[in-house]
C-alpha cells in the first residue's frame, strides 16, 4: 500500500480504489517503498495535470489579454495581468524604487509586491500592451509551475510516507486557481521555513518564515503554531532563534522597502484596514443583503479570528492527551483565519494545501473541500459578472449559498484533522510528527488539563 492509502493504522479508501488503475494496492510481501527521491520525482511528471489544467483554462482570457467581462464569463481571470496593467508594472521596478511619478503599484505584501515588479521587469518590449501582459503572464506560470514542484519535494522529502506529496501534486485547487495569482510564492516560502524546522535548523526556520511573513501574512500562524509545540516540549531555545531570525528577516524587508518607497511598504496593510468585506467572506452576506457592515466591525471580527484561531490552537497544542503534529495545528489555525477574514479571496485556499498532505488528510476529505471550492469559483466569477450583465449572472442569494458551502468545507477540514489528533491520543508509540525537528523525541514539559 503507498503511502497515500496506509499510515499509522488507517486505510484512505479513494487512494487505495485510485491504485487499482495501476494494478492495485501493494501486497504484503511487495518491495520497499519507493525511494522518497524517486516518489518526487514521478509526483512532478503528475503535477503537470494540475499545472497543465490552468494554464489551459487562462487560454480565453490569452486570446483577449484579459480585457472585458469574458474573463468572468469564462472563469479565466487572474490578478496577475489585470496587476501588470492596472499597477503599471511595466513602468520597470527603476521607477518603483525612485518613487517617480507614475511608478508602479501592487497593492500587495513587500515581498509579493517586489516579485511582480522583478518578473515584470524581464517582459520583453512590444509595442502592443496585449503582447507584453501576455509575457507576463506567461512568465508568472513558468514561474508558479517552478513554486508548486518545490512544494511536491519539500512535501515528499519530509512525510514520513512520501506519497503524501500527492495531495499537493494532484490538488484539484491548484488546478484551478494556482494561476490566479502570486499566492505560491508565499505558500512555498512558508512551507520552506517549516521543512527547514523539520531538518532541526531553526534560523533557517526562521529566515525563510520572515520572507514568507513579507510575502503573506499567514506564516504568523506557523510561527506561533512552532512556539506552542515548543512550549509543550521545552524547546523554547530553537524557537527563539527561530522566531527572532523570523523578526529580522521581516523587518529588514519591510525597513529597506519603506526607505525606499513609505507608501509601497504599507499599501497592502492599510489596504486591509480600510477593505469592504470581500468575496468569500461570510461578512460581505449582508452587504449582498443590502446591509453592509461597517469597517470597524470588520475590522474587529477579522481581529477576533485571529484570536480564536490562537486560541483553538492553543487548546490543540497545549491540552491534548497526545501531542498534535505542527502541520495539524497549523492547518487548525489557518482555516479558522480564513474563515473569519474579511476577504477570503479564491487563490487563499492554496494556503491549506501543503498542510493537508503533511496531516495527509483522507482524500475523501481533500475532495470534498475541493468540490466546494470548485463550485464557489464558478459561482463568484459569475456574480461578478451578473453586475455587468444582471440577467445573465448567478443572484447574490445563490452565491451566498455557495460561499458558505465553502466555509463549511473548510470548516469540515479543521474538524477532520482536529478528530485525526485525537484519534491517536490513546494510542501508544513514539513521535509521530514528520516536521518535529527540534521537538523530536522531546518528553512533555507543559500540559494543560481542563477540569
Amino acid at each position: 500500500m503507498t503511502g497515500t492509502g496506509r499510515r499509522a493504522g488507517f486505510t484512505d479508501p479513494v487512494a487505495t480504489a485510485a491504485t487499482e488503475v495501476i494494478g492495485g494496492p501493494r501486497g504484503r510481501y511487495a518491495a520497499r517503498e519507493l525511494p522518497w527521491v524517486l516518489t518526487a520525482a514521478v509526483l512532478s511528471a503528475l503535477a503537470a495535470i494540475p499545472a497543465g489544467f490552468g494554464i489551459a483554462l487562462r487560454i480565453p482570457c490569452l486570446r483577449t489579454h484579459w480585457a472585458g467581462e469574458g474573463q468572468f464569463w469564462n472563469a479565466c481571470y487572474s490578478d496577475l495581468p489585470n496587476a501588470y496593467r492596472d499597477g503599471n508594472l511595466g513602468a520597470g521596478l527603476a521607477a518603483f524604487l525612485q518613487g517617480s511619478d507614475g511608478a508602479p503599484t501592487t497593492g500587495q505584501p513587500p515581498l509579493t509586491g517586489l516579485a511582480l515588479m522583478a518578473v515584470a521587469s524581464l517582459v520583453p518590449s512590444a509595442e502592443r500592451e496585449g503582447t507584453r501582459i501576455a509575457w507576463f503572464f506567461a512568465l508568472w506560470a513558468v514561474l508558479l509551475t517552478v513554486l508548486l514542484l518545490v512544494l511536491v519535494w519539500l512535501v515528499a522529502s519530509t512525510a514520513r510516507r512520501p506519497w503524501a506529496a500527492a495531495h499537493v501534486a494532484l490538488a484539484p485547487v491548484v488546478a484551478l486557481v494556482g494561476f490566479v495569482s502570486a499566492d505560491l510564492l508565499g505558500v512555498a516560502l512558508a512551507s520552506a521555513g517549516m521543512w527547514a524546522w523539520a531538518r532541526s535548523k531553526p534560523a533557517t526556520a526562521g529566515v525563510l518564515l520572515g520572507l514568507a511573513v513579507s510575502a503573506r501574512s499567514y506564516p504568523v500562524l506557523i510561527l506561533v503554531a512552532i512556539g506552542l509545540l515548543a512550549l509543550r516540549s521545552g524547546r523554547l531555545l530553537p524557537f527563539a532563534r527561530t522566531a527572532s531570525h523570523a523578526v529580522a528577516t521581516f523587518l529588514a524587508v519591510f525597513g529597506a522597502l519603506w526607505l525606499l518607497h513609505p507608501e509601497a511598504a504599507a499599501s497592502s496593510y492599510r489596504a486591509w484596514a480600510s477593505a469592504a468585506a470581500g468575496y468569500g467572506s461570510p461578512w460581505l452576506l449582508p452587504q449582498l443583503a443590502g446591509h453592509p457592515l461597517p469597517t470597524w466591525a470588520l475590522t474587529a471580527l477579522a481581529a477576533l479570528g485571529w484570536v480564536i484561531a490562537v486560541g483553538v490552537g492553543a487548546v490543540l497544542a497545549l491540552a491534548s492527551a497526545r501531542r498534535p503534529t505542527l502541520a495539524e495545528v497549523s492547518l487548525v489555525m489557518v482555516g479558522i483565519v480564513l474563515v473569519t477574514g474579511r476577504s477570503f479571496t479564491v487563490q487563499s485556499s492554496l494556503w491549506l494545501v501543503p498542510l493537508l498532505a503533511w496531516c495527509l488528510v483522507q482524500w475523501r476529505d481533500h475532495l470534498i473541500w475541493a468540490g466546494a471550492e470548485a463550485m464557489h469559483f464558478v459561482a463568484v466569477w459569475l456574480t461578478i459578472a451578473a453586475t455587468k450583465v444582471p440577467d445573465r449572472g448567478m443572484p447574490n442569494s445563490w452565491y451566498a449559498f455557495f460561499s458558505m458551502l465553502r466555509v463549511i468545507a473548510v470548516l469540515w477540514l479543521v474538524a477532520m484533522v482536529w478528530l485525526r489528533a485525537r484519534e491517536r491520543w490513546g494510542r501508544p508509540g513514539g513521535e509521530v510528527d514528520d516536521l518535529a525537528g527540534p521537538m523530536q523525541d522531546a518528553e512533555d514539559r507543559l500540559i494543560v488539563r481542563f477540569s
